[in-house]
């Protein structure tokens, strides 16, 4: 088991925003997490990534606790993330986005950088030659040199997914992948997901709205609806359940 979440809770004040949440993901699963606004699925990547400290429970990722620990601490230990909101450097190019998030994996010492002896330089061409080679498979090495806020949308939302890719996660977190991707591009998003999936032995963890990406990549989803649990399983499970019916159509289901 590569995550477990055990009884993992999170209050603001009154507000509990997730409650006893209690969810397993294996080594290359593709999971995904669903529910209706404001049902605390971005609180428990917050949780995942060390924004938000956790009331209870506990966050268990390879065998190891990672409650507590800061972003950085968390992206060291193979957790990455997406952002529903585009979150990139807007001013920088679009390799050095890339390149940012390799910097983790730095061979070289500061003063190494500081007195630009040979290490340093061997290593800036290393993590050159890596971040092309990642803007390739993401389709946007001929865009290397330009700034990342003059990309296309969809363009942006796919530096995005390759900055976290440059930490060399073991699970990746997408929060919101296809959000403002017109269908076409969101069909692309999918194949991509899977090939990252199986060519790099990712684990990935993924909300979104758009149930036809989640219902035609995910092999299981988990259903939060008030900070709960209220469903999980397969797709077609989840398709026809009737609590998952009544928590988006906010009627009785029959």
């Amino acid at each position: 088991m590569l995550l477990k979440l055990e009884n993992l809770s999170k209050s603001f004040g009154g507000l509990k925003a997730v409650a006893n949440l209690n969810i397993e993901i294996g080594q290359s699963e593709l999971v995904g997490l669903i529910g209706p606004n404001g049902a605390g699925k971005t609180t428990v990547f917050n949780l995942l990534t060390g924004v938000y400290e956790a009331s209870e429970g506990k966050m268990i990722f390879a065998g190891k606790d990672v409650g507590g620990l800061r972003p950085y601490q968390v992206t060291h230990r193979g957790i990455a993330r997406t952002f529903q909101n585009i979150r990139l450097f807007g001013d920088l190019s679009v390799i050095d986005n890339v390149k940012i998030a390799f910097h983790q994996h730095d061979k070289y010492s500061a003063l190494s950088a500081v007195l630009r002896l040979p290490s340093f330089f061997r290593g800036e061409e290393e993590m050159e030659s890596k971040a092309l080679a990642l803007l390739e498979v993401f389709h946007l090495r001929g865009r290397a040199a330009e700034v990342a806020k003059n990309l296309p949308y969809g363009e942006q939302r796919r530096l995005e997914i390759a900055r976290a890719m440059a930490t060399e996660p073991r699970l990746l977190l997408l929060d919101e992948p296809a959000a403002g991707m017109n269908p076409q591009e969101t069909r692309a998003l999918m194949e991509l997901i899977r090939w990252l999936r199986d060519n790099f032995q990712l684990t990935i963890l993924l909300i979104e709205h758009d149930m036809s990406l989640v219902m035609g990549v995910c092999e299981r989803i988990y259903v939060l609806d008030y900070g709960m649990i209220i469903a999980s399983g397969t797709p077609e499970q989840i398709r026809i359940d009737p609590k998952v019916i009544e928590a988006y159509l906010g009627e009785e289901a029959i």
